[in-house]
Order: structure tokens, then sequence, then C-alpha cells
């Protein structure tokens, strides 16, 4: 370009040359001159010109390009960059925009997956840096720990407020393991923690905090030791009966009305243990599952009037009033009859056993095409409202004046676990005119 230029400018001053052959000598030599500067001078615009254009174009792709990698476009550029030394220097770099593009997608992807792990985690992830501010905190934490969004980026000392926690780790921020160490919340003392705190050193020194919810475990674990010490003590107190009874008639083996009072004994006894055994088996069976519903048609009004018949002695004995009700009569039920029956065997015998004498028992069934809802009530003592969440429990007593009829304190576990069987629910609650309540609702399998 720059040749044909010079070119261009040789033949505009020889053309003028030519021109001027008939002027002075120094007047031809000063306008040659003057002549020469400027076609030099067009020549060196033109030039500039289109040299100028081109790399203000090449200058406005390498602008373009850079505008779409600040919006955090990296793909690759439709642009032609040429061959030249400038052309290189543009593919290079827009090369490397798009491998820091990729390796930006990757890092977003990975904080991504980072994040939904931490967050569908139960145990609470707590990461601070060298100096001691949180870096990072999972929801489980947030909730574990009372912390609010503002966390992140400060010091954990001014963010955490539980000593042990703290503590754990300081230690590793020094550079030690600590072993895990139980913790109890200070406004939820009923939760149990355990933390485990360890140092990192990938990217300069740091700590990470787990935080496991260990309540139920606990709980599970109070739960099985007063299970098993009830369970001794449920069997102790009528070996303890049948083995005195036993002894005293080795010692007077002639006296027979004694005899007969003390096998009468042993026999109560005796019928008291292999009750509580079947009773034990059977929620073992229920606990694993091994006793499927078997779904059929069932007489409800039949099925209740059997109940009450069932128990009419033992009410009359006491001069308790036992009512039935089913509403609608003769509507037409699908579930488990057995499994059903149990559950109101128990829940009557309840009644009957904790009502006093000359008080009342409902039993009351109400049946639409979507559940069955049956409701036990008596006149006795009631329930204490804060043992009524517990009232399902194994072998769990409540006061003296529901605990003294006996039984084998199973009776309400197994409901819960026949109820369960057969999809529904059962509720305990006091009555306003007093007394307790007890409701199970359960699908009507139509």
């Amino acid at each position: 370009m720059f040749l044909v230029a010079l070119a261009v400018a040789g033949a505009a001053l020889a053309f003028v040359a030519l021109a001027l052959a008939g002027f002075a000598p120094a007047d031809r030599l000063a306008t040659v001159v003057l002549l020469a500067f400027g076609g030099a001078a067009l020549a060196a615009f033109v030039v500039a010109s289109l040299i100028g254009g081109s790399l203000r174009r090449r200058v406005d792709q390498a602008s373009r390009a850079a505008s779409r990698y600040a919006a955090g476009d990296f793909t690759r550029s439709a642009d032609d960059w040429s061959d030249d030394e400038l052309g290189a220097v543009a593919r290079v770099l827009d090369g490397a925009a798009r491998e820091l593009g990729r390796r930006i997608d990757d890092l977003s992807r990975d904080r991504a997956r980072m994040e939904a792990i931490l967050g569908s985690m139960v145990e609470g992830v707590l990461v601070v840096d060298a100096q001691g501010r949180v870096q990072l905190v999972n929801d489980a934490a947030r909730h574990i720990l009372r912390l609010g969004r503002d966390a992140v980026n400060r010091p954990y000392v001014e963010t955490i407020r539980h000593p042990g926690i703290v503590e754990q780790i300081g230690l590793a921020l020094a550079g030690q393991q600590p072993p895990g160490v139980e913790l109890s919340l200070t406004r939820e003392t009923s939760r149990t923690l355990v933390g485990r705190a360890a140092p990192v050193a990938t990217t300069g020194r740091g700590a990470v905090l787990v935080l496991h919810d260990v309540t139920d475990l606990k709980r599970a674990d109070q739960i099985r030791r007063d299970f098993v010490a009830n369970v001794s003590h449920e069997l102790r107190t009528p070996l303890t009966a049948i083995k005195g009874y036993t002894e005293a008639l080795l010692d007077d083996p002639d006296d027979a009305e004694a005899r007969r009072r003390f096998l009468e004994i042993i026999h109560r006894h005796a019928f008291r243990m292999e009750r509580l055994v079947k009773d034990l088996l059977r929620l073992a069976r229920l606990d694993a599952r091994q006793e499927s519903p078997e779904y059929a048609p069932v007489d409800l009004g039949g099925l209740v009037r059997s109940l009450a018949a069932d128990f009419e002695p033992a009410a009359a004995a006491k001069r308790q009033r036992l009512t039935t009700r089913v509403e609608p009569a003769g509507a037409p039920v699908v579930t488990d009859a057995a499994k059903l029956h149990d559950v109101l065997r128990n829940l009557v015998e309840n009644a009957v056993s904790y009502t006093p004498d000359g008080g009342a028992i409902d039993l009351t069934a109400a049946v639409d095409d979507r559940s069955v809802r049956v409701t036990v009530a008596d006149t006795g003592p009631g329930i204490p409202p804060e043992d009524l969440p517990r009232v399902f429990e194994r072998f769990y007593r409540v006061d003296k004046a529901r605990s003294s009829a006996g039984g084998t304190g199973l009776g309400l576990a197994i409901v819960r676990h026949l109820v369960d069987a057969l999809g529904g629910e059962v509720t305990a609650a006091n009555r306003a005119e007093g007394g307790a309540e007890f409701t199970v609702v359960v699908p009507n399998r139509l």
C-alpha cells in the first residue's frame, strides 16, 4: 500500500516537472520542491487513512470481544483476526479468555453442587478461615446455632455464643485435632449435639466444624433403657409373688384353705406374666411389620355390641354405665376387623379399669365413605396435660390414680401400632366435663 502511494506521488511529480519545463530554473526548482512536499503529504495522508481505517476496525473487534468477556460470554469469537502480529496476539488473548470462561463454569458448577450437598445435610457445617472469620455456614448450622444471614465474614467468636463450640474451633485453628464433644444448647436443653472440629490446611490454615444432632438417638437409647428396666420390673413382681407363695405352700401343705388361696394368687400372677409376654411378642411383630392388614367388609355395629357385651359384667361390678352408638347404623365398612377389634378392646378395657364406681363409658362410632371414626370416652380422673403426649409409649405410667388398676402398661402402645398398621391415627385428650377421651380414625377401604 505504501509503495503504491509513492508511485502515485512520483508520477504526479513527473507530470508537474513536464508542465513546468518552460519556467525559469530558480522558479522551477522552488515550485517543484513545494509540489513535491505537497504530493508527499497527500500520499502520507492517503496511506495513513488506509492503515488507520484497518487498525480502527480491528481495535473495534477487540473492544467488542472484551465487552463480551466482561458480560460473561466466553464463546468463540466469529471475527477474523488476520495473520499478522496483532491478529496473533488477539487470537492468543481470545483463547485465554475462553479457557478462563471454561474454568469459571467448572467452578460455578462445583460451587452449586457443594451448596446443594451442604443444604441437604442434616448435620450443621461451619467453616472459618485462618483469621477466624466465618466463610461458610449451611442451613442446618444456621438453625442449630441460631445464626443470621450476616454471620458470614464475621469473627466466629462474635456470632457463636456457645463456649464449647468456640473452644472446639479455637483448638482446630491452632492446628490441633480435638475429640468430639457432646453439647447441649443453651436455649434448648432437651437437644443434644456432638460437635467435631478439624483444622484445614489446603489454602491457608482454617477450621471446619460439623454438628450432629443426636437428640433422637439419645431419646431412643433412653426409651430402650426404660423398656428393659420396665420389663424387668413387670416380670420380677409376679415372679417374686409366685416364688413366695410357692415356698409358703411347701412349708405348710396341709392347710387346704390357705393352699387354695395361694394357688389362686399364683394363678393370677402367672396369667399376668403370660399376658405381658404375649403383649411383648405382639409389639415385636408389629415393629417388624409382620402383621399385614387383611381388609374385608365389617359389621361395625355388631363389633361394637359384642365388645360392650364382653365388658358388661366388669362394668356392672363397678356400677358403670356402658353405652354404644354407631352412626349411621348399617353403613358399609371395609377394614381389618381383627385389628380394629383389638384396638377398641384395649381402649374399652382401659376405660373400665380407670373409671371410678358409678361412672360412665361412651363408645361411639361415625362412618362415612372415606373413614371410620371411633371414640371411647370415660368419666374417670383424666390424664395430666403434661402426660398426654407420652401415653402411647410402652410402660409409660402417669399418676397413681391411673396406674393402680394393673395391666401390663403395653395396651396403648399396641393400640398405636395397630392403628398405624391400618393407616389411621389415634389421639388422646381430656374432656371439658372431666375424664379422658381416645379417638381412633382409620380409612374406610370401600
